[in-house]
């Protein structure tokens, strides 16, 4: 098989073209089929069977994958005399002609429909590659054959040029290119990793993991990893390097590992201030977990090294581990209901609320449970029955959609909670284009857990006008707003959204601790946006940002003071057993305070877009906001949106703060001003 495939590499491939289209075809005027749709037909054959592996190495690909136009004209022997065929249509449906024509019919037709991938033309082609359908009593219809294309890949035959593009990227996705189905390979089609194949090396905080070729389009049994998702991990990141400073050693849980990237960049940069558990359910993605521990000099704890990946010297091989995690083929739930941690980091593919009743079960008192939710539609109302059935839920598409999806998820962890009789104090929800954050410190016991349930509150909103509100209980919906549509309007103006959140969604004492972390670990891309969460939470425009030690020693969250570390000496939280102490001896102070209602975080936004007037220029954003302070609102920015602004004034008076500073548009000023020009003239 290996000197016949050698001797098919030496033989020219535009001579075999020409006696397998040109010569063969003048000798076939009969309904013998040309040697092409022999040849086809061998490759389809030899694909379908199981035991065989499909050719398609360059000299074995089908005539109508070409590469240039020569080549296709060279099927044909075109400055011959007398009529020819094409050697891509029968006869039936391209009668033999004289050389012009058949030489335009290749380049007007042939050369025109493709499908191209990478420098390769798929031609369209209307030999009987393809069985034609059988009619209803089970022969076969002799008739017009369908029109085709053949995959430069695996020779398979499709007919819509929009199924063979989707074809290719498949084939691109799984890393599989025309060796891979050679007859001389010897890859492996059980395992999407095989041994020795090159992977993509990612550097990311410092830490570099191993990607598959299919990363971004997995199957169910690869790996998963998302480049956009940066932010998301460094959020995370500067919550648990907060929550490392207010107990040592932490027990963090990330439960679903995929690539590992979270696990080894909390337990490379923060050493032993914590210890990192990773669990996943796929063989696969465990098996890489290990594989970029021993790329990262990171010991892996209870379980076997993972097999070698990348080329290391002998001298770095030695090295002694910077740290040390533990790596688990688990169940989320079930690992979680096994075992006790300090901080839980949840990030299933798409929606997490079935895992939030495990996660509340084990974690540590003023623990830290950080949920990721990935299923933007159902959240940001696109699928509001995905919605209801999920998050028991009912929402419209709003103005303030980001902001109702975070208060929507934080309700179900508040939901989650109160069953397990412990209460949350949300520390953080950011909404972005491909997910929503919530991160929420977790208090014991029943009165906790029945403050938090008095948040979860109906909404009503206006579909007129978009006026909102939180319901109160035993209210009417209509005589809750403050604006007077369903009194102006014929029909019902107002719905009932939720329930929801209506709590404080930021913790400023948090924030600027998760500041100072971000400063601290050198990520300069999240800062920006920390800065605006802490202007969101104070509701301000204008705040000096404090890096230094005194803005770290007792911070106010919700009400309740966190006194943190001060000294080195406090670090030993934990005894030979593992079992961390409770109380004052352990550093953290828990003292209940009054709220104060005159700061109450105000909720949700107005879009200054949404609720500009016609024919008036608005002022600019910053502007329009120092006229709102001068009001005596207050008001501040909002990461769900660059043009909201965050404040306590009511839609009225948002609009008529809007409308007493807008000014009319120029072109009005400009007619005005031609019609005074043009009745000077005469004078």
């Amino acid at each position: 098989m290996q000197l016949e495939m050698a001797e098919q590499k030496e033989a020219d491939a535009s001579q075999q073209h020409q006696e397998d289209g040109g010569i063969k075809r003048h000798e076939d005027t009969g309904e013998e089929a040309p040697a092409g749709v022999v040849q086809a037909a061998e490759q389809s054959e030899a694909a379908a069977d199981s035991d065989t592996k499909p050719s398609t190495t360059t000299s074995d690909r089908h005539i109508s994958i070409q590469t240039t136009l020569e080549g296709l004209e060279m099927l044909v022997d075109l400055n011959g005399a007398g009529r020819k065929s094409c050697p891509l249509c029968p006869e039936e449906k391209f009668k033999a002609c004289y050389s012009h024509k058949l030489r335009r019919h290749l380049q007007n037709l042939h050369w025109k429909v493709y499908v191209e991938s990478k420098g390769s033309r798929m031609c369209i082609c209307h030999l009987p590659c393809r069985n034609p359908k059988p009619s209803l009593s089970g022969d076969q219809v002799s008739g017009r054959h369908m029109a085709h294309y053949h995959c430069v890949v695996c020779s398979v035959t499709i007919a819509r040029k929009t199924d063979m593009v989707s074809h290719l990227k498949r084939h691109v996705n799984k890393g599989e290119t025309e060796a891979s189905y050679s007859g001389s390979s010897d890859v492996q089609f059980e395992e999407p990793t095989p041994s020795g194949q090159a992977y993509e090396i990612l550097k990311e905080l410092g830490t570099n993991v191993q990607l598959l070729p299919n990363h971004t389009t997995p199957q169910k049994s690869d790996t998963y990893f998302n480049r956009k998702m940066k932010t998301n991990r460094q959020l995370v990141f500067c919550s648990i390097a907060v929550l490392a400073e207010e107990r040592n050693p932490l027990e963090c849980l990330d439960a679903f590992g995929a690539t590992g990237i979270m696990g080894l960049q909390w337990a490379k940069h923060l050493r032993n201030s914590v210890r990192v558990a990773i669990t996943d359910i796929s063989d696969i993605c465990v098996k890489m977990i290990k594989e970029n521990c021993e790329l990262n000099n990171i010991r892996v704890d209870g379980g076997s090294r993972g097999p070698r990946a990348p080329e290391k010297a002998g001298s770095e091989a030695e090295t002694t581990p910077i740290a040390t995690l533990e790596v688990a083929k688990m169940d989320a739930n079930v690992i979680m209901h096994l075992r006790s941690f300090d901080y839980i980091h949840l990030d299933p593919f798409g929606t997490a609320v079935n895992y939030l009743d495990a996660a509340f079960r084990n974690v540590r008192n003023l623990g830290i449970i950080s949920v990721t939710s990935t299923d933007t539609s159902s959240l940001y109302a696109k699928s509001p029955n995905v919605t209801l059935r999920h998050y028991g839920c009912h929402i419209v598409r709003t103005e303030y959609y980001k902001e109702l999806a975070a208060r929507m998820v934080v309700a179900s962890v508040a939901r989650a909670a109160a069953r397990c009789n412990k209460g949350i104090e949300v520390l953080l929800a950011v909404a972005l284009e491909h997910f929503v954050l919530v991160v929420v410190r977790v208090l014991r016991g029943p009165s906790q857990a029945d403050e938090s349930a008095k948040k979860l509150r109906k909404l009503a909103h206006c579909q007129w006008c978009e006026e909102r509100v939180f319901l109160k209980l035993g209210n009417m919906v209509d005589d809750t707003l403050p604006c007077n549509c369903h009194g102006s309007l014929p029909g019902k103006t107002a719905v009932q959204l939720g329930p929801l959140w209506s709590g404080p969604l930021f913790n400023t004492g948090f924030l600027r601790r998760m500041l100072s972390a971000a400063v601290q670990h050198s990520m300069d891309d999240i800062q920006p946006l920390v800065k605006t969460l802490i202007c969101e939470s104070e509701c301000t425009t204008l705040k000096s940002l404090v890096h230094g030690s005194s803005a770290l020693t007792n911070q106010v969250e919700c009400g309740v003071v966190i006194k943190t570390l001060q000294s080195g000496e406090d670090g030993g939280l934990a005894d030979q057993s593992g079992k961390r102490k409770s109380g004052e001896e352990s550093g953290n102070v828990v003292k209940k305070l009054k709220p104060d209602v005159s700061l109450e975080h105000p909720p949700f936004y107005y879009s200054i877009h949404r609720h500009s007037i016609r024919g008036m220029n608005m002022p600019k954003l910053n502007k329009f906001l120092q006229y709102l302070t001068e009001a005596g609102f207050r008001v501040g920015r909002t990461h769900f949106d660059p043009t909201g602004v965050r404040t306590n004034a009511t839609l009225q008076q948002f609009k008529s703060v809007l409308t007493k500073y807008s000014v009319p548009t120029c072109t009005n000023a400009g007619v005005s001003a031609q019609m005074s020009v043009s009745a000077e003239k005469p004078v």
